[in-house]
């Protein structure tokens, strides 16, 4: 593990960016948050480009696009200066990478490391017919750390339609850069999943041939590409962050955090079930007792989730869930998962509000399956309690990220940053979401606010005839448990 309190006394690069958030002590750290996509871009790119010692990048997905390549070359441009990169990648999306990973994993200060890879590299469904119990459980965990100075922690994967590269969904995501003693404990967490029996070395996976290079390089951009790489980063230049980095004064959140992580044993299937994420979160949230504003692109309670929910609300806590409509959802069955509860919960008093998709869906995006990428209008994670505590991260309220999926995020006590969440919570119920009410008869309808007036909907709103059927088809089947 990096040394965290000698990095923080040396004055780095990193460091002078960071200087205004010296206020972070040993029990308080500084929070700066990324809802803007080109912002959260920005920030890593800032990151790779200042950091001295280390980067650590752990992620679920990493698309081969121009985001993807421009950060994969941040980071090999970084390793020539001199800079330790290690980059674990959950291998469950690395199709059509392997080349890039290992030209990355030939230069001597890059090391890339799989969890849970695939022995298949290009039949990779072959690998679930015969290692299913283990390949169904993946590393959903997100986190890009520099100098043992700063981490950002959130939904977003390293993907075009996360950064806004092309059309700019309606609701993007939510990340934190952090600074303070939180950065040792992503550090750590980092190093025991790197360690870890789940992962493997590239070279276990992908044997060097040997081959000499003179010089790693990566795959060039196409014609297309450069010129869209080129415009995002004249627009990089422009940011509140690059600026606000390069003078200093970039604005933080003082507040107690504290790193929720599981424990890298459950791509397993060998965690305790004590050490789980949704148990150490209710404990570390404390129970509501006005209001809780849940935010989740998969939402799926089960019938569980769905007891604990009408228990508050019984106790007069306000419950109000976000989530993705039929027609954002990238991933059409896990909505059966949802639909099922829907009525219950309105019954109850639950708000449920369910977000439009984007106007012009973006080129490429499409259904993923079971562990799905979320490249859609939704893909946030985060809830907060009584205008006091928030949870950023990457959990979905889903049996699988309480499950099958390991799964990190910060619980951040703040006033402040409750209510920015709790606000634009509201502003995306009015200006981009649907608000659903159960009818007397007991049927569910759509209530849509467009300039002032409001429409009732009969019909889950804009959804394919494909999606009814496969939402239709899911119910019927067990498949809750894998969604």
């Amino acid at each position: 593990m990096h040394d965290y309190l000698a990095s923080r006394e040396t004055n780095t690069r990193l460091h002078r960016a960071l200087a205004s958030s010296e206020n972070a002590s040993a029990t308080v750290c500084g929070i700066h948050t990324l809802e803007d996509s080109l912002e959260a871009f920005a920030a890593r790119y800032q990151l790779a480009a200042l950091a001295e010692r280390t980067l650590d990048v752990q992620y679920y997905i990493w698309e081969d696009d121009v985001s993807g390549r421009l950060l994969f070359q941040a980071l090999m441009d970084a390793a020539d200066r001199g800079v330790k990169v290690r980059l674990l990648l959950d291998d469950n999306n690395t199709s059509g990478l392997d080349d890039t990973l290992k030209i990355l994993d030939a230069h001597p200060n890059i090391d890339v490391r799989l969890f849970n890879p695939f022995s298949f590299r290009t039949l990779r469904m072959l690998g679930y017919l015969t290692d299913f119990a283990r390949l169904n459980r993946r590393m959903h965990n997100k986190s890009f750390s520099a100098d043992c100075l700063a981490t950002i922690i959130g939904g977003r994967n390293v993907g075009d339609a996360y950064f806004g590269i092309g059309e700019e969904p309606l609701f993007t995501d939510l990340d934190v850069l952090a600074t303070g003693h939180v950065v040792a404990e992503v550090e750590q967490d980092f190093e025991r999943y790197w360690q870890c029996e789940s992962v493997a070395t590239l070279q276990q996976v992908l044997p060097s041939d040997n081959t000499p290079r003179i010089k790693p390089s990566l795959p060039a951009f196409s014609d297309e590409q450069q010129i869209a790489a080129d415009r995002y980063l004249e627009k990089l230049a422009t940011t509140d962050i690059a600026r606000r980095m390069s003078q200093g004064n970039l604005s933080f959140i003082h507040a107690q955090t504290k790193l929720l992580s599981d424990d890298p044993r459950k791509g397993e299937g060998r965690a305790a079930p004590r050490s789980l994420l949704p148990e150490r979160l209710r404990r570390a949230m404390g129970t509501p007792e006005s209001n809780i504003d849940i935010i989740s692109s998969y939402f799926v309670p089960g019938r569980a989730g769905v007891a604990q929910i009408l228990q508050l609300v019984r106790k007069g806590v306000k419950v109000a869930i976000l989530t993705n409509s039929l027609a954002a959802n990238d991933v059409a069955v896990v909505h059966a998962g949802y639909a099922r509860w829907r009525k219950k919960l309105l019954r109850h008093g639950v708000e449920l509000y369910e977000l439009k998709p984007t106007q012009h869906p973006r080129p490429g995006i499409r259904d993923r399956g079971l562990t799905g990428n979320s490249g859609s209008s939704l893909h946030a994670k985060t809830f907060s309690i009584d205008g006091k505590k928030v949870f950023i991260g990457s959990f979905n309220f889903d049996p699988r990220s309480a499950l099958l999926n390991t799964e990190m995020g910060l619980v951040i006590d703040s006033e402040h940053l409750a209510q920015r969440i709790h606000h634009r919570f509201l502003k995306s119920q009015r200006d981009a979401a649907w608000k659903l009410k159960l009818t007397r008869w007991g049927k569910i309808h759509w209530i849509d606010r467009e300039d002032g007036q409001e429409t009732e909907l009969r019909k889950e709103p804009q959804a394919k005839i494909w999606q009814r059927i496969l939402v239709l088809i899911a119910y019927v089947l067990p498949v809750e448990w894998l969604l």
